[in-house]
């Protein structure tokens, strides 16, 4: 099965003799997050995904596969630094334009795909479907600059998503992955970024939009297309269990800790950072796992009195707003700065 469509009918296919389109799986596209890419798409359903690259000028089509699109995604699109733009992948093209002397650096950020609408198993009803790229006639594209960079994961539920980031109702319009606290960390760190939210999920409940619960939905852009590993990975980040109310602290450990060995497994060198649910929901279970791994660099970050409901860090009662995702990006900014890892205990304080 090919990694992508939105669609059930086949993305457009272009000449290879048109030197002036870029297939989807171009190297010279810096993809950040879950992308499912082959030569003609590549497919995130995952708000805070990213794509960059360097182009010489001029106009720039953005090229989508829409055909099954019922609820469009949101990104933005920023040249060189510039003011972002907002967009609903509601259409084929998107026209950029980028003037002036280059190179210029031209950047994707997706806002939100719909937690609600269908993204899991094909057709996608939501989602981004990129099919390439059309480039002014003359202009290039540009190979990346070589670039270390810390690479941190987030894996989480609609609060790692940015759901209600904005305002108070579930809407694509009030959600925004990039005003989320994975966004808002990995910017501060200067890092390489996935970014992995489903609304309603939780280790043992399933998500919205077909998701399955995260030990099942971990390792695949969506079904049927394998994820790139976290071999890599500096830090992977885990808020997990606020969804898992239902499920009794026995039932919650046994799956909890299933994920946190398949995280393990999956990223070998990175620090985990399993984080107490916002709204405190299973966090002595989270805790207690933790402990039972005895991995020095399996961390239980206690997060009370990180936001405050009476504080104002709420759309509604479960997830952050901007000021609400600030405060936490603040406060696991430093714990991710620090090159400490601790040897004789897995917690970490919530200071």
């Amino acid at each position: 099965m090919t990694a992508a469509v939105l669609a059930g009918a086949a993305p457009p296919v272009f000449a290879s003799e048109t030197s002036n389109v870029v297939r989807p799986d171009d190297r010279r596209l810096a993809y950040e997050g879950h992308w499912g890419r082959t030569s003609e798409v590549a497919t995130t359903v995952n708000s805070g995904s990213r794509l960059a690259f360097r182009v010489t000028g001029g106009t720039v089509r953005l090229l989508f596969d829409v055909s099954t699109v019922a609820v469009p995604a949101q990104l933005y699109v920023s040249v060189d630094g510039g003011e972002e733009r907002l967009y609903a992948v509601d259409r084929d093209e998107v026209t950029v334009i980028a003037a002036g002397p280059g190179p210029h650096t031209v950047r994707l950020s997706v806002k939100d795909v719909n937690s609600r609408a269908e993204r899991w198993t094909p057709p996608l009803r939501t989602g981004v479907a990129l099919t390439g790229l059309r480039l002014a006639d003359g202009a290039r594209l540009l190979p990346q600059p070589p670039r270390k960079r810390m690479e941190l994961a987030f894996y989480g539920d609609s609060i790692t998503q940015g759901v209600m980031a904005l305002c108070d109702v579930n809407t694509s319009d009030c959600a925004d992955g990039t005003a989320a606290y994975p966004t808002l960390v990995a910017d501060a760190l200067h890092a390489r970024l996935t970014q992995v939210g489903f609304g309603r999920q939780g280790v043992l409940q399933t998500g919205n939009g077909g998701v399955p619960a995260a030990p099942d939905a971990y390792g695949s852009n969506y079904a049927g297309s394998p994820a790139a590993p976290d071999r890599t990975a500096d830090a992977v980040v885990v808020n997990q269990g606020t969804n898992d109310a239902a499920f009794p602290a026995a039932t919650f450990r046994a799956a909890y800790l299933t994920y946190l060995q398949q995280i393990r497994a999956a990223a070998p060198h990175a620090r985990i950072l399993a984080l107490r649910p916002l709204n405190g929901e299973h966090a002595t279970d989270i805790e207690a796992v933790v402990a039972q791994l005895a991995d020095s660099r399996t961390e239980f970050v206690d997060t009370s009195g990180w936001t405050s409901l009476a504080d104002g860090d709420f759309n509604g009662t479960v997830h952050p707003n901007t000021q609400g995702h600030r405060k936490v990006a603040d406060h696991l900014v430093p714990l991710l700065q620090d090159p400490r890892h601790p040897r004789d205990r897995n917690r970490i304080g919530s200071s």
